[in-house]
């Protein structure tokens, strides 16, 4: 039997949650008495604040409950995290989800950590990082490199989720000297996830995030804050500062893993977004952000909507908000559509259908139009984002040639 001790760590204090254990290749939770005693709903729609043993029955997760999926990373993160556990002789087939979650430790996304973690101490000195080092790598090794991965880079681009390669790292803004983020940062840092393309992306896909940024919160969308680092060699990288770490480390929830819904491929629709968000938080203002979320989505040709793109932050008084917006870009999505459709239609959305989606969850048809009108708006201006952002004159070009038939 495997088992794993799951605390919440909100940074100035860290508090019990229960124990995982894994036996015959299923995974139960038992929660502590004392946390039970003074709950919070890590995952209410799907784990109940009760006693005795709980067992995911939905099986999405490999038998894990979709709160602690969420730890995980995916893509990138999970081929960094193979790579090591080849490297420790251990093979894929016999990586537990419960290893996964020892390997992760304290250094996931959001404010869950597992104990006992893997030692990670053997990987390696860590040192300052260079992002022109570590972009060139991560590269290689998609491209199928063997080569060993450096520590900067299993340490800082290990725990991140999404597919394309990422860092975690801490930034000290007064000179942009950067240090793995992973855990705790020293003082005078700030905690940032730095984006390297794929291949497929292009040279400027940072400045075409970047511009992005500019563009959704021109259309009222609430962002992080976002930069771009700029390195020796001409390379821009684009950077958003992490909201689960800022005034301290904060519980997040994933759309994919509140719903126990797979961002691998299409599992529901915008409608489930839109009403999660309204169960979840009880706040009309918080169905509005997130149907001025799906509106930008499709009027910004962002079609990579998946499950895992649209998150919840929950307080220390257990209250639900949806958190800043982020991953959001030009993309084609699987086949050219929308992961998420939008009142039925994934291909090519329109106002109507933007309309019916948030009808039915109690958007009003006169609020829609306002939210439809202020995006479309945000969007026509493109062209200016891009400038500002330094993205090419074709890119800019090509973007917003997409956008202009979106909104004809």
């Amino acid at each position: 039997m495997r088992r794993l001790d799951v605390f919440l760590d909100w940074g100035n204090e860290k508090i019990r949650v229960g124990t995982l254990a894994e036996r015959d290749r299923r995974i139960l939770l038992e929660y502590d008495v004392a946390f039970l005693n003074d709950p919070l709903p890590l995952s209410p729609f799907k784990l109940p604040l009760t006693d005795g043993l709980h067992e995911d029955e939905d099986l999405v997760f490999d038998g894990l409950f979709g709160v602690f999926h969420d730890s995980l990373p995916d893509g990138w993160g999970l081929l960094l995290m193979d790579r090591q556990f080849r490297k420790w002789g251990i093979v894929r087939d016999q990586i537990s989800p419960l290893d996964r979650l020892a390997y992760i430790g304290n250094r996931g996304m959001g404010a869950l950590v597992y104990e006992p973690a893997r030692d990670m101490d053997e990987i390696g000195s860590l040192g300052a990082i260079e992002l022109d080092d570590l972009a060139g790598q991560a590269t290689r090794i998609l491209e199928g490199s063997l080569e060993d991965v450096l520590p900067q880079l299993i340490i800082a681009g290990g725990s991140p989720q999404g597919a394309r390669p990422k860092v975690i790292v801490g930034v000290r803004e007064e000179d942009d000297h950067l240090i793995s983020g992973a855990t705790d940062l020293p003082e005078g840092y700030r905690h940032y996830m730095i984006k390297f393309g794929a291949i497929e992306d292009g040279p400027d896909i940072g400045a075409v995030e970047a511009a992005y940024a500019l563009m959704a919160r021109q259309a009222g969308i609430v962002m992080a804050h976002t930069r771009l680092f700029e390195t020796p060699d001409g390379s821009r990288y684009f950077g958003v500062e992490r909201f689960d770490r800022n005034g301290g480390r904060h519980h997040i929830h994933t759309l994919s893993g509140l719903l126990h819904a797979s961002h691998r491929h299409p599992s529901v629709e915008y409608d489930a977004l839109l009403r999660a968000t309204m169960v979840l938080t009880r706040d009309h203002r918080q169905l509005i952000a997130a149907f001025r979320h799906m509106v930008f989505n499709v009027l910004a040709h962002n079609r990579d909507d998946h499950t895992k793109n649209f998150s919840f932050i929950m307080a220390r008084d257990g209250t639900w908000t949806r958190t800043p917006a982020y991953d959001l870009v030009f993309s084609y999505g699987m086949g050219g559509w929308h992961t998420m459709a939008v009142a039925g239609e994934a291909q090519r959305p329109r106002v109507k259908h933007l309309l019916d989606a948030g009808a039915a969850a109690g958007v009003g048809r006169e609020e829609g139009h306002s939210v439809i009108q202020e995006v479309t708006a945000a969007v026509a201006d493109w062209p200016r984002f891009a400038n500002e952002m330094g993205v090419s004159h074709d890119r800019t070009r090509a973007i917003g040639q997409e956008l202009a038939r979106l909104r004809a």
